[in-house]
């Protein structure tokens, strides 16, 4: 993906094991949502990619199948250190994951029936949202978007948002007006 992104780190190489610990360090913060954590990790705080770059993957990440973090880690590892940077993305970012839900389901099991189990679970959801939004705004402020954009933004937004369509269906119906728009853009 080219990019003339100007807060862009220079580009570096980055070790397998830097990849793992660093998608290590991601999933066992990822709390809630692992999008906010990535963000600051790979952008602010190791500086492998800048936000422009990030938001590219994270949405490439978004239009395939699976958990768009994870796809991003596959992408991002596959960069840096082929095969064996997706593999070691990959473990870094799922181990502790795995380990702690694998530990608290067997909690859960045990205390599912109890009525502040359901309570907290359900107060959960708000924070979860804030963080992604939260995440979302850092992303729009700082990546800079063309003109253009904003109308695909807002255009998912209310298809998502205010039409509850399918995130599929929205993906299908907005991914190519957004291609449409950006060659526009570049011939403006």
């Amino acid at each position: 993906m080219q990019h003339t992104d100007r807060d862009a780190p220079p580009r570096r190489a980055v070790g397998k094991a830097e990849l793992f610990l660093g998608f290590l360090k991601i999933g066992l913060l990822g709390f809630g949502g692992v999008g906010p954590q990535a963000r600051h990790i790979i952008v602010q705080e190791r500086r492998w990619l800048g936000d422009r770059e990030f938001a590219e993957l994270l949405g490439v990440g978004q239009m395939l199948p699976g958990p768009n973090t994870v796809n991003a880690a596959v992408l991002i590892g596959d960069r840096f250190q082929g095969p064996a940077g997706v593999v070691a993305s990959l473990l870094g970012m799922m181990a502790m994951p795995l380990l702690i839900v694998t530990m608290l389901a067997v909690v859960y099991d045990r205390f599912a029936d109890l009525p502040e189990v359901g309570a907290g679970l359900g107060g959960a959801a708000a924070p979860a949202a804030g963080l992604v939004l939260g995440t979302a705004i850092k992303m729009i402020r700082n990546v800079r978007l063309p003109r253009l954009a904003y109308l695909t933004l807002a255009l998912a937004f209310v298809a998502l948002g205010v039409l509850r369509w399918p995130l599929i269906a929205v993906v299908l119906a907005v991914a190519p007006v957004a291609l449409g728009l950006t060659l526009l853009g570049r011939r403006w």
